[in-house]
């Protein structure tokens, strides 16, 4: 029997043959007979035992899937026969989805993909229900902080909010059938990577090339991303460059914060989950590099963002929650809020790349407004590329922080802040107001004669 759009044969096992299995399962089935060659010769497969092992926990962990694997012998020689089933929503390997064509295997992308997809299930992976998470898995600051900014945004009522989480999902369309949506895990869930490995955000910062200084993975819920991400690289990943107007402190960073901060937002709300890549941020001294997965509507290149477009959210529940909490406007406007924030820095526009399934946007950085590592800095110079200085900031956002929130939301541990609060304490740069429970921190500010 020769190979045809059913029939696959392999004269060894390798992983990359995943795929096959991939693209099977994506289309009408098949089997994989490993230790037949070409011509459908038997040839025998090496090790035979342990690939009866090894296959289908390879399959099951790499693709989500159960296949038959069988043994077979013909001739005194042992070989193997791994047979597919078609499955009824779509299967990913490593966020990459194959599809058996004639006796081809194909790779989907773009529209392809898009349109595949679609004919799969009808609605996007994010919008399926879950059957083993509940509301009363969610997390609770997750609630308290999307409650806490839609009110702030005005873009609820205070009697829209003051209801049960359970209501509160559904005025938000992220329940179906008295179920959790995918995207209702996404958003709340303290730990969504149990739908999908990769929903997270990784965050790196990088001399030259591939030299990777330092980095953080955010595993958290969309919500609690999206409280944190910019305060983490404004406070750990850039440096301000710092000036005096008269006796007041001016600080310039590099990269527009809003204009930063409208892009890791439109990255997290039209990432496509289900490929299974976490967004990445990378920084640079010079760039700041944010990536998310995607699927373009039809027509659209990278030059579209650029240009006036209307509002096509791929994840409109989770665009529909980020609109809610304040984080994103819903008009197609986010660019446009990007390019202006730039302008108003001073800073080039950012550029837009597609490849593949992946967006990138490219921010330069003002070279006015960066620090110069090398210069020699006298004893009252700023702390600007310190710990302390990351301190001081939030310390001014929330004068009663407590140590433990500083340490969460500067990736160090408490010893680490107690050490440099008692330094800002002894250099004269804070003080404390109050006891330890209902107190709070003073910032001393500098004047024109301690410069």
């Amino acid at each position: 029997m020769s190979e045809s759009q059913n029939i696959e044969y392999k004269e060894s096992w390798r992983d990359e043959y995943l795929k096959w299995i991939c693209g099977f399962a994506n289309a009408q089935g098949g089997t994989i007979f490993i230790g037949i060659d070409d011509s459908g010769n038997v040839v025998g497969v090496k090790d035979c035992k342990r690939l009866m092992e090894d296959i289908p926990n390879k399959i099951q962990a790499g693709l989500g899937i159960v296949a038959d694997v069988n043994k077979k012998s013909k001739g005194g020689l042992d070989y193997i026969e791994i047979v597919v089933q078609p499955s009824n929503f779509p299967v990913s390997y490593h966020g990459e989805f194959h599809y058996r064509s004639g006796s081809t295997k194909q790779q989907l992308t773009g529209i392809a993909l898009t349109e595949f997809l679609t004919r799969k299930t009808g609605l996007h992976w994010e919008d399926v229900t879950v059957d083993n998470i509940g509301v009363d898995d969610l997390d609770a600051e997750s609630f308290k902080i999307f409650r806490r900014e839609a009110l702030r945004s005005n873009r609820m009522r205070p009697e829209d909010l003051e209801i049960s989480n359970e209501e509160l999902l559904k005025k938000l369309h992220l329940m179906a059938d008295g179920k959790l949506k995918r995207s209702a895990i996404l958003l709340f869930y303290n730990d969504p990577s149990i739908l999908q490995n990769g929903s997270y955000v990784k965050i790196g910062k990088f001399g030259l090339g591939a030299d990777l200084q330092y980095q953080d993975t955010i595993e958290q819920s969309l919500i609690q991303i999206a409280d944190k991400v910019i305060d983490l690289i404004y406070l750990k990943y850039l440096k301000a460059k710092i000036t005096y107007e008269h006796d007041r402190r001016v600080e310039t960073y590099p990269f527009a914060r809003d204009a930063i901060r409208e892009a890791v937002y439109n990255a997290l709300v039209h990432n496509v989950y289900m490929l299974g890549v976490p967004i990445q941020i990378r920084i640079e001294d010079e760039a700041i590099i944010i990536s998310n997965e995607c699927v373009l509507p039809e027509g659209w290149t990278a030059e579209t963002f650029l240009k006036t477009h209307e509002s096509n959210p791929y994840n409109p529940d989770i665009a529909n929650v980020f609109y809610r909490a304040g984080y994103i406007e819903n008009w197609g406007r986010g660019i446009e809020k990007i390019c202006d924030a730039c302008r108003e820095l001073g800073s080039e526009l950012p550029v837009y790349e597609v490849r593949g399934n992946t967006i990138r946007v490219h921010f330069k950085a003002l070279k006015k407004a960066l620090v110069d590592s090398g210069a020699a800095k006298d004893q009252n110079d700023t702390l600007d590329d310190t710990l302390e200085l990351r301190i001081l900031e939030l310390i001014r956002k929330k004068e009663d922080i407590k140590q433990e929130e500083l340490a969460e939301k500067l990736n160090v541990s408490v010893p680490t802040i107690k050490r440099a609060i008692k330094r800002l304490s002894v250099a004269g740069k804070i003080v404390r107001k109050g006891g330890k429970r209902f107190g709070y921190w003073e910032i001393i500010e500098s004047t024109e004669s301690d410069k």
